[in-house]
């Protein structure tokens, strides 16, 4: 086990030194699998099944993992996570819905239904968390923000789901997928907090298997999603031009988050810890989440388009963060004397 730690450690440190994200290379296999070789017939349906197993798992050891006295280390900072929760489900929704207003040849109703479900979706937990402590950030804060965004998600994306994107592209969103995600989502997490004093320490010693978890289940979920793209021809239906256009509407949408983040933080007079958290912690949106959400939501034959904004934004977000948090952690403080703002 130590051998196969300091093997991961050691290829872990050899890419980032040459700036290649490992986990970015296993998605990239993982579509092109699901390309060439997609799960059919009974193989289809075993895969399905692994899938919910894997993200109930996966949500139970999110429960089992969250510390309480954690989670509201943070919380007497109610102005920042009042502004954090606002970009997450209000402003990105705003400008979700303003990609109404492009013509069908850019952005045609399917990927239109990808992008604002994407917009609909939480904060990540673990890179905003990550991209928060290099930048010198307030970590404790950013913890307690981004475990209540990922917490309001599961209930108020479906619901937000619900309300904007029943119709759209043949998407019906109604209280029977709501309650879909409550079994499949709520309930593990539920369970999970409910047996922590008994398995939490056990998770706590086998970090590497919860990792395991938590990054192949998202394969898992990207591999049955593309690989249902495959068998329907969904990929067909994309043309390059619009692949291009959704790559650019992704890194718009995170600009302009990113932006405004920049300039309320600044405006409010929130110091410079809380600044960071606040950019990193209102401007992501979380893969972890809106897979498992997805699979729950949307028909089986539109998640795989569904999903693409999501994969792409993902992507840029790691890119972007990554560069930004480099620079702020070179910059000096220039506030530091200021004391954080507790609301």
């Amino acid at each position: 086990m130590l051998r196969v730690r300091s093997a991961h450690r050691a290829l872990d440190r050899t890419l980032h030194r040459i700036g290649i994200d490992g986990y970015l290379l296993l998605l990239l296999g993982t579509i092109l699998l699901a390309t060439v070789l997609p799960a059919r017939g009974a193989a289809a349906s075993a895969v399905t099944g692994g899938v919910h197993l894997a993200v109930g798992l996966l949500f139970f050891l999110y429960g089992a993992r969250l510390s309480p006295q954690e989670a509201l280390a943070g919380a007497r900072h109610w102005r920042l996570h009042l502004l954090i929760l606002g970009c997450t489900f209000v402003l990105f929704p705003l400008l979700g819905e303003a990609t109404r207003l492009l013509p069908d040849a850019v952005l045609p109703p399917e990927l239109f239904t990808g992008v604002l479900f994407l917009t609909l979706l939480p904060s990540t937990v673990q890179s905003s968390i990550a991209f928060t402590s290099i930048a010198g950030g307030n970590v404790a804060a950013a913890i307690c923000a981004a475990t209540f965004s990922s917490l309001l998600g599961i209930v108020l994306t479906p619901l937000l789901a619900a309300w904007l994107l029943s119709g759209a592209s043949g998407v019906a969103v109604d209280g029977g997928q709501v309650l879909d995600v409550v079994l499949q989502l709520l309930v593990p997490f539920v369970a999970g907090q409910l047996l922590r004093r008994r398995v939490g320490p056990w998770i706590a010693r086998h970090r590497l298997v919860t990792q395991l978890v938590d990054r192949g289940s998202i394969l898992l979920i990207v591999y049955s999603a593309f690989g249902e793209g495959v068998r329907e021809g969904s990929w067909g239906r994309v043309t390059t031009g619009q692949l291009l256009a959704l790559v650019a509407l992704s890194t718009a949408l995170l600009a302009a988050v990113l932006g405004f983040t920049h300039v309320a933080s600044r405006r409010l007079g929130f110091a410079r810890p809380d600044r960071i958290t606040i950019q990193f912690c209102g401007s992501k949106k979380s893969l972890a989440n809106g897979l498992p959400l997805a699979t729950i939501l949307f028909p089986a034959g539109a998640v795989g388009l569904t999903v693409l904004p999501l994969m792409l934004f993902h992507q840029i977000q790691l890119m972007v963060c990554t560069v930004l948090a480099r620079r702020w952690a070179r910059q000096a403080p220039d506030d530091s004397s200021t004391a954080t703002l507790h609301g």
